[in-house]
């Protein structure tokens, strides 16, 4: 798991083991929010899940096509010749994280805006080139590549329900994408997602989608309302997308889309991993909206929004694609908005262990080794860190968002989020637009007050809630409704 509390660790066991699977979930979602759409009133009283507390895939029976006894975590650790790899920090005893020790890697920290050859990035017009590198090192050694023969989705509408939520007339919309496993049909891959819009908007509206499931709740401290009705409230849609229908969550890389891509055959070590699979879904419902004007969203106004793994996911989704508006990137943690060479809360080595290590390339592995074929490698080692992730959303909108502790804890490292925020600045203020506005030494820039947002197009804020959204969706729509609109609210009934 990727975030793990130093107390009370028991009460969090418990927790983490009772959860239901994403699918489970998801079923549940689509229930409810028919159920929304004709009863909003008394829907609004479920109680709400936290979206950073959903687990997609699970274990299981392992499928017939794959031998037994197969490991899949040694087999990627054999491919990139690690013989050992070095501990994370260990969440059942008392966090020892400390900023006195935490950038002993600041000299090898990569400069954003130097090419490669050591030439300076000085215009906008040079960006292009530069982010170019930056994302074949990130596809390389980070989060691998999508490959070019992944099959083609075609997508079902499986349920329209309209109905009224706040007093305004809404239409939601159940989908399937059946991915095409003609060339391998041991495994099916369906990608579950569902979207709701405002019936009588004076356009095709902005769409907020989270990894997860929805559902009421999740307002935020001092309650108010639901995310998904503040979304309906400034004329914006909402909908959420189903990891778990697209990758598993674990170490069954030989099925889901991965695996379906692969024809059931181990990753090579340049081949995607889960975050890049979960964001891959979200790419293919922006060919959707693409495809279909009259689903009544605007398809350059698409955002995502993920807590913990799948702020990591929302992160790589927007850096990545650069269809997606604006993501809304909360407690992610390391491989998400955190500087890997900040060594503080969770660590490049917990990442490449055996319980996260498929949300990543198999090269990635290589940086946590204490043996390997190359020698020892550590964060200092990466080509790439977290500052140049966000830089890739630039000019587009990216909010990073964080909690407090202990709700959130040290392991998601807030300081190291911003630190990485600060860096990625340069970009976005040689393509004209905002960054932070502070003084932009990522070392000693002051964090703001908590509950402030600071910035433009590239934002920050840390609430005083947990780990969760939930509090900061209020400032993300008023935020991203500067930048992308508020076309037409809902008629009230």
């Amino acid at each position: 798991m990727d975030v793990k509390p130093v107390l009370p660790i028991a009460a969090y066991r418990v927790f983490t083991e009772g959860e239901t699977t994403m699918n489970q979930r998801f079923t549940r979602y689509v229930f409810r929010t028919a159920s929304l759409a004709l009863l909003a009133g008394l829907a609004l009283l479920i109680p709400a899940q936290s979206p950073g507390q959903v687990k997609g895939g699970g274990k299981g029976k392992q499928a017939d096509f794959i031998p037994a006894g197969y490991d899949d975590y040694q087999n990627i650790l054999d491919q990139v010749g690690v013989k050992k790899i070095r501990k994370g920090r260990d969440s059942k005893v008392p966090d020892t994280s400390s900023e006195a020790t935490a950038n002993i890697y600041k000299d090898s920290l990569p400069d954003l805006m130097t090419f490669k050859d050591g030439t300076k990035v000085t215009t906008a017009d040079q960006w292009p080139k530069r982010r170019a590198e930056i994302v074949e090192v990130f596809e390389r050694e980070v989060y691998g590549r999508i490959p070019k023969n992944v099959p083609k989705v075609t997508w079902e509408v499986t349920s329209t329900v309209e109905g009224v939520s706040g007093g305004i007339a809404i239409v939601t919309k159940t989908l399937v994408g059946h991915v095409d496993n003609s060339a391998f049909p041991k495994i099916k891959v369906d990608i579950q997602a569902s979207f709701t819009v405002p019936k009588n908007a004076g356009g095709k509206v902005p769409i907020l989608f989270q990894f997860g499931a929805a559902g009421p709740g999740g307002g935020g401290k001092g309650g108010g309302n639901s995310w998904t009705q503040q979304a309906l409230n400034i004329g914006w849609g909402y909908g959420t997308i189903n990891p778990g229908s697209i990758q598993g969550d674990n170490d069954k890389l030989r099925e889901g889309i991965i695996g379906l891509t692969n024809k059931g055959e181990p990753r090579n070590p340049e081949d995607w991993g889960a975050l890049r699979a979960w964001g891959w879904g979200v790419s293919c419902l922006i060919d959707y909206f693409e495809a279909n004007p009259d689903s009544g969203v605007d398809p350059t106004k698409v955002c995502i929004t993920g807590v913990s793994r799948y702020g990591k996911a929302a992160l790589v989704t927007a850096a990545f694609d650069s269809r997606v508006a604006a993501g809304f990137v909360a407690s992610s943690g390391a491989g998400g908005a955190k500087l890997h060479r900040h060594i503080f809360g969770e660590l490049l080595e917990n990442v490449s262990a055996r319980n996260e290590y498929h949300w990543m390339a198999g090269n990635y592995l290589k940086y946590a080794a204490a043996e390997s074929t190359a020698g020892e490698k550590t964060a200092a080692d990466l080509p790439v860190d977290q500052h140049e992730l966000i830089a890739l959303c630039a000019p587009r909108l990216c909010f990073i968002s964080n909690g407090i502790p202990p709700g959130d804890p040290n392991w998601i490292d807030a300081r190291g989020s911003f630190m990485s925020t600060v860096l990625a600045g340069p970009a976005y203020k040689l393509l004209g637009k905002k960054d932070l506005g502070t003084p932009g030494n990522y070392l000693t820039d002051p964090m703001p007050a908590v509950n402030t947002l600071i910035g433009g197009e590239l934002a920050w804020r840390q609430h005083d809630g947990g780990h969760t959204n939930g509090p900061n969706f209020p400032a993300f729509y008023e935020w991203a409704g500067k930048y992308l609109g508020t076309p037409g609210k809902g008629a009230k009934q």
